[in-house]
């Protein structure tokens, strides 16, 4: 077992302008590292942080979310295992896959993706990240719920607040705050509309959560609006910060982005491997069932675990040159990467694997399309460098571009 003293922390400023140099040191020296101020252990290697997302020998719970996700969003599905868990993940499933995805919600995220571009596609400027990034994601989610998207500012805001609360690893008692404050606004804003719903229901996804019913079981207004929160910080925020790094990545290998201007089937492999060199979230815990022996020791039952994505994602132990990026590479499957079946690990696996991978997938495929459309010499802006912010989740924060607008 490690201590912290060896390897940079997570917490430092040094951590945060760069994580890579320090998951190496860690997934080398620290596989498993003893994390005092979080009172956490992390997990740095494929290997390890793979083993308890799939979590076969029912080693690790989600119960760490009653202290984590449960004061912002309510109780969510995150939180359930077994027969609720499977109730209530196949009560909200077929709305993110097959005929459902692709009949009700296709046109929603083009219609978005186009309001959006429209606003810019005749300036020859724009920042794909204020501009497009931040905005997408949280308007098809708004108008798949059948909400109002004049409402995209408070959205933005409560979500912020919610990831914010999420990567509060120093406890920073106003972040804290400012969370549980988003779970009260945000249950004042939907429970009304969820009532109005129940009585004159769409064709929205709020009214098919209204509606749906497994095994005689019904999701209550609380479980609903637990579910809508979820769905528009997870949504939200990683689904933007993959959209602006894709464009970050590829605008940094100008023949992997000619490549996919080119051919447009190559767009489900830049995500793959984007989600795999620079994936949104960086940090998923879990908490020990039993003592489990991972590399580097062993974990006491009932302790809090954090598995560190962005470190796993690079283990050489994995993928060849890790901290390459190359869209073509032979060790990351794209027919599976957006499935539970995937081989990096920024959706989870298991059981609780991303329910909306799917969603995330055809967001990014349309609105790269269009986009790549609208900006076919698309370029950084003269001298800009992207830099990526975050800890918990990471992204750039800002990405203004140039391009020639097209005519007709």
């Amino acid at each position: 077992m490690s201590t912290a003293q060896q390897v940079p922390d997570i917490l430092s400023p040094e951590f945060a302008a760069d994580p890579y140099p320090a998951y190496r040191v860690m997934r080398e020296t620290a596989p498993l590292l003893w994390h005092e101020a979080t009172k956490s252990y992390i997990v740095s290697r494929y290997e390890d942080v793979e083993r308890v997302f799939k979590d076969k020998a029912g080693e690790f719970t989600t119960d760490n979310y009653a202290w984590q996700l449960e004061p912002v969003h309510g109780r969510t599905i995150l939180q359930m295992s077994g027969r609720e868990h499977a109730v209530r993940r196949a009560l909200v499933a077929p709305a993110f896959r097959g005929s459902d995805l692709e009949q009700k919600f296709l046109p929603v995220i083009e219609r978005n993706s186009r309001e959006l571009i429209d606003v810019f596609r005749h300036k020859g400027s724009a920042d794909l990240v204020d501009d497009y990034a931040t905005r997408f994601p949280v308007n098809v989610i708004a108008d798949m719920l059948g909400l109002d998207k004049a409402d995209h500012p408070r959205f933005h805001r409560w979500y912020t607040a919610v990831i914010a609360f999420l990567g509060n690893l120093a406890g920073d008692p106003e972040v804290t705050a400012a969370g549980e404050r988003t779970r009260v606004e945000f249950a004042e804003y939907m429970l009304p509309i969820i009532r109005e719903r129940r009585e004159n229901p769409g064709d929205d996804l709020l009214s098919v959560l209204c509606s749906a019913e497994v095994d005689g079981v019904r999701m209550s207004d609380e479980d609903i609006k637990a579910f809508c929160s979820l769905l528009l910080a997870a949504g939200g925020e990683t689904t933007d910060k993959a959209i602006a790094g894709i464009f970050a990545n590829l605008l940094a290998h100008p023949d992997q982005l000619a490549a996919v201007r080119a051919d447009r089937s190559l767009i489900p492999r830049a995500f793959a491997e984007t989600l795999r060199y620079t994936p949104p979230v960086h940090m998923i815990m879990r908490q020990s069932a039993t003592e489990v022996t991972l590399s580097g020791g062993s974990i006491p039952a009932g302790a809090t675990v954090t598995c560190l994505i962005g470190a796993a994602n690079r283990d050489e132990r994995r993928y060849a040159d890790p901290d390459r990026f190359d869209i073509f590479r032979e060790d990351l499957t794209t027919t599976t990467a957006f499935s539970a079946a995937a081989d990096h690990l920024a959706f989870a696996l298991g059981r609780h694997f991303c329910v909306g991978a799917l969603l995330a997938k055809a967001e990014v495929e349309i609105g790269m399309n269009q986009l790549l459309d609208a900006m076919p010499d698309v370029r950084l802006a003269d001298d800009f460098r992207p830099a990526e912010q975050g800890v918990f989740t990471r992204g750039v924060q800002s990405l203004p571009v140039r391009f020639t607008p097209v005519q007709g």
